[in-house]
């Protein structure tokens, strides 16, 4: 199996035959540990004459460290290494999501009142009065999932077909959390006037538009675009969805520090999509001072005619009560960097900017990391509670609502509570459905 534990962590599982006498499987596991590796669940799967296999998940930094182990292993009497268990790609093989029928097909009968003669009544009715598509097909429970690949999770621009993996994840969440039918869209090009005529040509297919993973500036103009032009909602989840999670973070954590979030000075050090999203959510949400920095210029300047302050990455340091680093960079904040009393979240995966330990040793009065904000917390519930009243945008008040909703939903001593939180979804959505109403950006039903 293949996953990431913790900061870096790979996870794979072993399936070993191992000599059915004492002390062998602490031969096993002694020779794993030897090489730095910890060891996960252990598994008894089938017991023979003179030998046991056993399957046993291990936790390495990188391949190298795998072989190493495997190496090691081969050395140790007793054991015979069977095999290598990559769950994951098991799991990806042919795809995370399919489309499937909804109805029963077991007669001519049935055939013929869903497809052909039947349902030309149905074309009949919505060419007379198109309204009704969002009463006779799945329009309105359908969202886009649009990328070009150029900011894949962390790995950056390696194209719209590797990022399909991430679509199709994103898409299962959509079903299995809010019941909304995500469609993954793959679109070749870094030209953003091609992403936009595409989107704007495919719009009637859906009922919203999540852009992802489309490398910043480029996705600040796309999606201005589409907003613009479409009367169905577009959100950029890089940007926004990053952006209400972190918000709901702050609102819990400045409790746990006895700041005033609206009173603070808030740095933020980074300013691409997720930056740039948070920092206008903040001032969105009655933040007096916002700082950022960046290496780029552009971004800056973006800031600013938001209504953001710029400066340098010790300027904000210096001058900020609570700091939001999103840059990808490594150990980029010292720990003498830090004041004591801060807030850090320093968000980038898998290695933040500063670990929460180091952070706290400096006197940070609370931090965190990226394991702890995903932003699965946040857009199943925003466009579901977009889908149900048809909102027209997913405007600021929706997603404050939503950040509100998020961090209610936390139990004592969390941050933010789980993905798989039994009611989160659906508060969320509830919380988007009244501000969308209460701000007027709904289409009425005709």
């Amino acid at each position: 199996m293949e996953i990431e534990k913790g900061s870096g962590k790979i996870a794979k599982t072993l399936r070993v035959m191992i000599l059915d006498k004492p002390g062998y499987l602490g031969k096993l596991t002694s020779a794993i540990g030897m090489q730095g590796s910890s060891i996960g669940d252990i598994r008894l799967t089938r017991m023979g004459l003179t030998h046991n296999t056993r399957e046993m998940t291990i936790y390495v930094d990188s391949e190298e460290q795998m072989e190493g182990i495997l190496d090691n292993l081969a050395k140790v009497e007793g054991i015979i290494v069977e095999d290598v268990i990559d769950l994951v790609h098991q799991l990806h093989e042919g795809g995370k999501i399919a489309m499937r029928g909804k109805l029963p097909l077991n007669s001519i009968s049935d055939i013929r009142k869903i497809y052909t003669p039947g349902v030309a009544t149905i074309c009949r009715d919505i060419f007379k009065k198109p309204e009704l598509a969002y009463k006779y097909t799945a329009i309105p429970n359908q969202v886009a999932i649009v990328t070009n690949g150029t900011a894949i999770l962390g790995l950056g621009d390696i194209g719209a077909v590797a990022g399909m993996p991430v679509m199709e994840g994103k898409a299962a969440l959509f079903d299995r959390l809010v019941g909304v039918s995500g469609i993954p869209i793959l679109i070749s090009s870094k030209d953003p006037a091609v992403i936009i005529e595409t989107v704007k040509n495919i719009a009637p297919t859906f009922g919203a538009i999540k852009l992802e993973d489309i490398a910043a500036p480029e996705c600040f103009e796309i999606e201005d675009a589409l907003d613009a032009t479409l009367d169905i909602p577009v959100m950029h989840d890089d940007q926004h969805g990053t952006a209400v999670v972190v918000l709901a973070a702050l609102l819990n954590s400045t409790k746990f520090s006895g700041l005033m979030l609206s009173k603070s000075a808030i740095g933020v050090i980074g300013l691409g999509a997720a930056g740039m999203g948070i920092s206008k959510l903040l001032l969105s949400y009655g933040v007096k001072k916002v700082i950022g920095t960046d290496l780029n210029q552009a971004a800056c300047e973006r800031l600013a005619a938001a209504g953001g302050e710029t400066g340098t990455l010790q300027e904000v340091m210096d001058g900020a009560n609570i700091v939001i680093a999103t840059t990808g960079c490594p150990k980029l904040i010292k720990p003498a960097m830090v004041k004591k009393g801060q807030v850090i979240l320093a968000l980038s995966n898998p290695n933040p900017e500063i670990t929460p330990e180091e952070a706290r040793e400096a006197g940070a009065s609370f931090a965190a990391d990226g394991k702890s904000v995903n932003n699965a917390l946040g857009f199943p519930g925003i466009f579901r509670g977009a889908l149900n009243v048809r909102a027209r945008v997913i405007n600021n008040k929706m997603k404050i609502a939503a950040a509100k909703a998020i961090a209610a939903c936390a139990e004592e001593g969390e941050l933010v509570p789980s993905i798989l939180h039994n009611e989160v979804h659906q508060k969320v959505a509830e919380a988007v459905e009244r501000a969308a109403l209460e701000s007027g950006v709904i289409k009425p039903w005709e």
